[in-house]
């Protein structure tokens, strides 16, 4: 049974938070979308971000923080870093955008407070492969607790995705009956390439991996 209240999903247009979204859509009466702008170079994200709330009939509201982009040395926002391919043993990849995802729920928590919304959904994963710090559970939990503090709120985030690997986020995806959606319509590629994507960058890598191994299980 849908709760009676209203989610607001921090929604990127890939694999991961579209997954969420129509999570979102199955568990809540009311649903909206905010994406981020923050010097990413994939920033067609949110074209296809904002192509599939339409498609869903979610309002979808864009944010510029950009200047995460000016704090931070990285090669989602520096187009002179050639992107790691592979996770070094000893550290995060250069991939990682420090306190990315802090932002993201904090500023969708002051939409949301707003908007008198108390449901946020992201779609981090502690099972994914890169072992960020901020997409663990210990840390949304944290920052649950603080923003709740921050603003005499009562906020819940949501994350469907925590304990799921690539494989099992596929498998919700058709769950969901957004399987082909998912597939053919996300951005989940770190060079901006739609759907299957560029096949070298680390999330393609980890979305076709998850992939091969849910067809195979469908299929037999």
């Amino acid at each position: 049974m849908k709760q009676k209240e209203t989610a607001l999903v921090c929604f990127s247009g890939g694999q991961d938070s579209t997954t969420c979204l129509f999570w979102a859509l199955s568990h809540f009466e009311s649903v909206e979308a905010v994406c981020f702008i923050y010097g990413q170079k994939h920033v067609k994200e949110v074209d296809v971000a904002r192509k599939i709330a339409a498609e869903a009939g979610v309002p979808f509201e864009v944010l510029d923080v950009s200047l995460i982009g000016q704090l931070t040395h990285n090669s989602l926002t520096d187009s002179s870093m050639v992107m790691d391919k592979e996770k070094p043993e000893d550290s995060y990849p250069n991939t990682f955008v420090p306190g990315r995802n802090m932002v993201f729920l904090t500023f969708a928590a002051i939409k949301a407070f707003q908007k008198g919304i108390r449901h946020l959904v992201t779609g981090v994963s502690q099972a994914d492969f890169s072992g960020y710090p901020d997409c663990r559970d210990t840390f949304v939990r944290s920052l649950n607790v603080s923003l709740n503090l921050a603003m005499d709120a009562h906020f819940e985030i949501h994350t469907p995705l925590m304990w799921r690997d690539k494989e099992s986020v596929w498998r919700l995806s058709d769950e969901l009956g957004v399987f082909d959606l998912v597939r053919n319509e996300t951005l989940t590629c770190y060079n901006g390439i739609p759907a299957d994507g560029c096949g070298e960058c680390p999330a393609c890598k980890l979305r076709k991996h998850g992939l091969d191994l849910y067809l195979k299980h469908r299929n037999g």
